[in-house]
């Protein structure tokens, strides 16, 4: 059987009405002309706890942007690609709207579909049927990066930029400062620190590499073990980052934790040798999840550990007095 919803997976959706919760998780606007489509999606997110606005790619489609002002936009080319490319074109072009993400959904996943999503100005290109998991995922992060980015400042916004750019060229692609910020929130929580120390741990996580920009890419991208000098230069990242984020007045607290977050209890870290509870307390605890998650990620040049097997490793660590 053909599915016209566009999704795959045996997910049964029931009524959004019994299961809706009062938690918004954000406001997205659907735009698709096709109705049993369209309400496929809608059903989803609903569930799912996000509030959800259906249109059509009617003449209006730009005023009905404007008035709603979601915090994302799906939109679904997969039946007139050039007229729903061209339409994605505009709303980037509008001011009030160029900062809301776009996933554009498409039929096709070739080179030529990947440059017209990157020519309109799309933030993400999805190929249907959509996999469920990861377009929850994927809604997910766009929003929480829009959010994140409506309380910035000017300054804040361009070394987010910056440092978004520098993750997409070193990374898997697999939205590591995403997960770390997350980490942040809810570690942050459990130790009962006060709402300005869990920002600077959030913040921390998006900005804590953003230092490697001045680190030669011969270092950065060297697959081999790197020689005492490239280690060195390495090293350096950490000063180049508080130094570029030292224009953030409001966000000064970050600063202790981008220059330490390479200390080690045992005082054999960088840059300073900082030892024990010299290194100050935010810098350890983000030290610890930052370790963590690298453990638990996967990367091109290993598998990731369970939860159980990061933290055996961890502990190892905290008993050799490598870490708190």
């Amino acid at each position: 059987m053909n599915n016209q919803s566009g999704l795959s997976g045996t997910a049964t959706l029931g009524s959004s009405k019994e299961k809706h919760k009062e938690v918004n998780q954000g406001t997205i606007l659907v735009i698709d002309d096709r109705v049993l489509s369209r309400m496929t999606v809608v059903d989803l997110l609903t569930l799912e706890d996000y509030e959800v606005i259906e249109a059509d790619t009617n003449k209006s489609i730009l005023q009905q942007v404007e008035k709603s002002l979601p915090d994302l936009i799906l939109l679904d080319v997969s039946v007139a690609e050039d007229e729903g490319f061209e339409l994605c074109k505009r709303l980037k072009q509008e001011q009030i709207i160029n900062l809301i993400p776009i996933i554009i959904f498409t039929v096709s996943n070739d080179r030529q579909s990947r440059l017209k999503c990157i020519e309109a100005g799309g933030d993400e290109l999805m190929t249907k049927p959509l996999d469920r998991v990861e377009f929850l995922a994927r809604v997910k992060s766009l929003i929480a990066k829009k959010q994140l980015n409506e309380g910035l400042d000017q300054t804040e916004q361009v070394l987010f930029s910056l440092a978004r750019a520098i993750e997409n060229r070193y990374s898997d692609g697999n939205n590591s400062s995403v997960k770390l910020a997350a980490l942040t929130k809810s570690f942050g929580r459990y130790l009962q620190l006060c709402p300005s120390e869990i920002e600077d741990l959030t913040y921390a996580a998006h900005l804590h590499d953003i230092g490697t920009v001045g680190i030669p890419d011969s270092v950065m991208r060297k697959k081999g073990e790197l020689t005492p000098e490239e280690q060195e230069l390495l090293r350096q990242h950490v000063l180049i980052g508080e130094k570029i984020c030292r224009p953030m007045r409001n966000r000064q607290g970050i600063l202790p934790i981008i220059r330490h977050h390479h200390e080690r209890w045992d005082g054999t870290g960088y840059p300073d040798g900082l030892k024990a509870r010299e290194i100050p307390f935010l810098a350890q605890v983000f030290q610890t999840l930052d370790i963590y998650d690298a453990l638990t990620s996967q990367r091109t040049y290993k598998q990731a550990y369970t939860p159980e097997e990061a933290l055996e490793i961890m502990i190892s660590e905290a008993d050799n007095t490598e870490q708190n």
